[in-house]
């Protein structure tokens, strides 16, 4: 038996070589992905990088290292945005902007500028996209959503007259009811000692009412009422906590999260108490967010720190328009969702019988399934959070609503 000749390939001199250590050649990062790697390079000790001492002002940059491998966006519209305030500097650099956006921008503000502003025309110019970085998409969507009249001259009433009261509805929907009940019977204590000047601090058993006792079944009682709207607080708050994930401004542990994040659950609550028939659904939160974003980054200061109040009654106008879609009792209806998605369907077969054939006829693939979701959260969920933006600037331009 002929043994079998050893090829040439097995006697080569690097199966007998150490192997370099190129695990620096394979995993060095190089200057400008210092930082995505810095994970790696703590739980590895043995691959750093070649001893490079980095410049200081770059190992001085304070909390550079990222968290979690996720993509962490503070603001994806104004990429200069102060982190103070999650993104209201929208008028830094106009570099790489083009022809078009500093020619429709200065149309924009032209028009902003008048005493009186021509609605038609400020539609007409904002359904083309409004700039980024011009610090005007606030002022242009609250006069596209009817918040702000287009008479200059009324908007310091008219802002002063809606912020009043969206205080008096916080004041009167957010209130737990132990401090209604503790406001009433100090309020009853007061009238006894002006009444009976020896029975300081004893409240009379008459004065306590069967509505205001925390075991009170009436229609009327603070109570009921309460824990009737603890399931849907709960609803709002899970909701609240799931939006944009992945933007700093929604998410988060920062003291700037929480706040918006109170703020957004604030509007919620107030907007579901206010419309029984409605109350909350889930999705609002999606539709709620670009409103809240784009005017709390108002570079205007007193604007931006008003833009709660803005938000929660530009948030009512947004849903009037279409609130029918959020009943579930009226999806059948003429005004109801399913007949939304039948215009929608007519309207692609008027467009593109050939995709719409191949839809309904040949996959038989219902509309709900891919048209629901694009009608009721207005395409947020369908596109990133900065081109959603943009999306809405042509949806609110249209004079007779986003989804007509």
């Amino acid at each position: 038996m002929v043994r079998k000749r050893v090829p040439d390939w097995l006697n080569s001199s690097l199966w007998s070589t150490t192997p370099a250590d190129d695990g620096l050649h394979r995993y060095s990062p190089s200057p400008t992905t210092t930082t995505t790697t810095s994970s790696a390079t703590v739980s590895e000790p043995t691959l750093q990088p070649p001893a490079t001492v980095p410049p200081p002002a770059a190992a001085s940059k304070p909390q550079s290292t990222p968290t979690s491998p996720k993509l962490e966006i503070r603001d994806p519209v104004n990429k200069n945005s102060n982190n103070n305030s999650g993104g209201n500097d929208q008028n830094g650099d106009s570099s790489g902007v083009s022809p078009d956006d500093i020619s429709r921008q200065a149309q924009l503000l032209a028009e902003l500028s008048k005493k009186v502003i021509n609605m038609w025309e400020l539609r007409r110019i904002a359904s083309q996209g409004i700039p980024d970085g011009a610090g005007i998409r606030s002022t242009v969507w609250k006069l596209l959503l009817g918040y702000l009249p287009p008479d200059r001259s009324q908007w310091s009433s008219e802002l002063a007259k809606k912020r009043s009261q969206y205080r008096h509805f916080k004041e009167e929907l957010l209130m737990n009811p132990s401090e209604i009940t503790r406001r009433l019977e100090k309020s009853v204590g007061c009238d006894n000692d002006e009444s009976k000047p020896e029975g300081r601090g004893l409240l009379s058993r008459s004065q306590i009412t069967h509505g205001e006792h925390p075991l009170s079944l009436g229609k009327s009682s603070v109570w009921n009422q309460f824990f009737q709207d603890s399931e849907i607080i709960e609803q709002i708050d899970r909701d609240v906590m799931r939006t944009h994930p992945d933007m700093h401004f929604f998410s988060g542990d920062s003291q700037l999260a929480k706040f918006n994040q109170d703020a957004m659950r604030n509007i919620l609550i107030v907007f579901a108490k206010l419309n029984p028939g409605i109350r909350y659904v889930q999705g609002m939160n999606e539709i709620l967010a670009p409103l809240f974003y784009v005017f709390k980054n108002d570079p205007d200061v007193e604007m931006a720190a008003n833009a709660e109040a803005d938000t929660f009654f530009c948030f009512v106008e947004l849903l009037s328009g279409f609130r029918d879609h959020f009943c579930q009792q009226l999806d059948n209806s003429n005004v109801g969702i399913r007949s939304t998605i039948t215009r929608l369907s007519q309207l692609l077969k008027e467009h593109d019988e050939e995709l719409w054939r191949h839809l309904e006829v040949t996959t038989k693939v219902n509309p709900q399934f891919y048209a629901f979701r694009w009608i009721t959260l207005l395409l947020t969920q369908e596109f990133n959070f900065a081109d959603s933006l943009h999306i809405w600037d042509t949806l609110l331009s249209d004079p007779e609503g986003p989804l007509v």
